[in-house]
């Protein structure tokens, strides 16, 4: 059974009242008696906690929505957001405090934190229970509060903690943004760890195991990579999903992301969408990219034709034609010929050149496969080439063949979608052996992940009958693809060469999965050969030039060091965080 993120009515009405957060997180509603009758119960605070839940991928409360999600906030050089925009003004870091997106950020953060905090307010009014239930409604609470603070952390760092203490009746909620809360993020998911049970009777709520997971990727986002190392050797060894499957990558990459095979062993913790679940309009499912895709075309119905990949990204995928390995340090000296500029009716031959095979299950291009939709017509299924360029985003479409149930209007479906999945573990892992521990064993976990790319029966396929895509698949691959596993470089070229290696490997692993931007904040970080203004700031020269529009935000977009890592906090707020004739919140440097 799969937990039901959707609430009626009426529980969402009485959320909204309660935790109101349309004008500022600080404008707390008070409780009603009307409220605490209904919710003051165990069934009233599950249906508290599935509003919680229903929050996990930037939608279901105020501030929510594809365009204050990290798909079109935080593009940087993997996808932008196309369409008659194309370079949006996030993709080439020209904001400032009073952008509307920004606070929009903000703001359902904290929506998301009020949630789980209402849940732990609520608990100790609840009489119709037992302790041992309570205590894993209470870790659920702890473990998505935890959850979207570590987000706030990582897209604002300074931000104010805003718990269950803070009541408007205490007239306690003037918190200022200059206190380290990691501490307090670490100590929610350690709780939620320590006291969340392995099984669920719904596979879309968290276990103890997504809580660990959760945890290490938090310490490891703040460099603490020995705390980081023991969860995960524990989580590799010994992991388990919700609904009690062994961690294990699954046989075949595309399986992450359709419907038919969700919830598998490679789930650490995995979104629930649903289409077709009684709602007047089936748009609801995969909110965050939903309007992705192509445009003008069945696969995505009703679409926007946002979230474009890059031409970067697409060139990233290249590899060695001997060994099959990426090329590190030289792709962007041989971008890979496009159909830029061309019409569908022109003439266009696809790349003949070896390619890593995980590019066709996340970029749509001309001339291949589009799941089992049909073979890519190039600038006919693309909203605006000019301003975007040529590529689509495929990894979150429904299968054609499974349409009736799993897709609804404006390309919403009910696939899964992954916040962490057992690769992004290894991955995880094997950074923190480089660091801290082994770098035969770090190059060990990233062999784990390529050799399942590897895997030909994983590979997207030509058609049996490019008029009829429904009719199956030949074993023939679409493209040239080759990819190999490493031998030994790791310890021979050392840790700079290993990190290198493994951030590659998270960026084509994890492909239009919205992690990186973040991952090349921390790679800038930890390893002084890597300059991260310089590596933004001549991508967008580059990609600029490639846009057929010459007038693009890439040519005039400057990344900033010490200044764009992190979004500025919303002004809005500081001037509503006014107390004694000084704002509680403090601007983060540079803006």
């Amino acid at each position: 059974m799969k937990i039901n993120y959707k609430m009626t009515g009426a529980v969402c009405l009485i959320i909204l009242m309660m935790i109101s957060c349309d004008k500022s997180f600080l404008e707390i509603e008070p409780q009603g008696s009307l409220s605490e009758s209904v919710l003051a119960n165990e069934e009233g605070v599950n249906k508290l906690l599935i509003g919680a839940y229903n929050c996990m991928q930037n939608s279901g409360a105020a501030g929510g929505g594809a365009q204050s999600s990290d798909a079109y906030v935080f593009g940087c050089d993997e996808n932008r957001i196309g369409t008659e925009t194309g370079v949006s003004t996030y993709d080439a870091f020209v904001w400032n405090g009073t952008d509307p997106y920004i606070h929009n950020k903000w703001i359902f953060q904290f929506a998301a934190i009020g949630r789980a905090n209402d849940i732990l307010r609520m608990i100790p009014k609840v009489t119709n229970s037992t302790p041992e239930r309570l205590l894993q409604i209470e870790a659920e609470a702890k473990f998505i509060r935890g959850l979207f603070y570590f987000r706030a952390v990582t897209y604002f760092k300074n931000v104010p903690w805003i718990d269950e203490s803070i009541t408007y009746s205490g007239k306690n909620y003037f918190v200022p943004n200059n206190v380290d809360i990691l501490p307090k993020i670490e100590a929610d998911l350690k709780f939620a760890a320590d006291n969340l049970t392995e099984l669920k009777s719904e596979v879309g709520r968290a276990n103890k195991w997504a809580a660990k997971s959760l945890l290490a990727k938090a310490y490891i986002h703040h460099h603490k990579y020995v705390e980081a190392k023991a969860l995960l050797d524990d989580i590799i060894t010994n992991g388990k999903t919700s609904n009690g499957k062994k961690y294990a990558l699954l046989a075949l990459y595309n399986n992450n992301f359709i419907r038919r095979t969700a919830n598998g062993s490679e789930g650490v913790y995995v979104m629930q969408n649903s289409v077709y679940d009684g709602q007047a309009i089936d748009n609801r499912g995969n909110p965050t990219d939903k309007y992705g895709g192509t445009y003008n075309a069945p696969a995505n119905a009703g679409g926007a034709g946002w979230m474009q990949p890059t031409f970067d990204l697409v060139d990233a995928f290249q590899t060695d034609p001997v060994s099959g390995l990426p090329l590190l340090d030289t792709y962007q000296n041989t971008p890979i010929p496009t159909d830029n500029g061309l019409t569908s009716s022109q003439a266009f031959t696809p790349y003949t050149g070896t390619l890593d095979p995980r590019l066709d299950w996340c970029v749509g291009r001309r001339g291949i496969p589009y799941r089992d939709w049909g073979v890519h017509p190039g600038s006919a299924w693309v909203r605006n080439q000019r301003n975007g360029g040529p590529y689509v985003a495929i990894k979150n479409t429904a299968e054609q063949a499974s349409a009736a149930t799993d897709k609804g209007r404006y390309g919403a479906t009910n696939n899964p979608y992954n916040i962490i999945r057992f690769a992004e573990v290894l991955l995880c892992a094997a950074e923190c052996e480089t660091e801290v521990g082994s770098l035969q064993k770090a190059e060990d976990y990233v062999n784990m992940v390529r050799a399942r790319a590897a895997n030909p029966e994983g590979f997207v396929h030509t058609y049996i009958d490019p008029v009829k895509p429904l009719s199956g698949f030949t074993n023939i691959p679409a493209a040239n693809y080759k990819i190999g596993i490493y031998t030994g470089q790791f310890a021979a070229n050392g840790k700079a060469y290993a990190r290198k290696a493994i951030f590659f490997e998270r960026r084509l692993e994890l492909a239009i999965e919205h992690h990186r931007f973040f991952d090349l904040v921390r790679y800038d970080a930890i390893d002084d050969n890597f300059n991260l203004d310089n590596w933004l700031n001549s991508f967008m020269q580059r990609e600029g030039n490639r846009i057929s529009n010459p007038v693009n935000n890439y040519k005039n977009g400057l990344f900033v060091k010490g200044q764009h890592e992190i979004l500025p906090i919303p002004q809005n707020q500081i001037d509503l965080s006014v107390k004694d004739g000084v704002s509680v919140l403090t601007q983060n440097p540079g803006y």
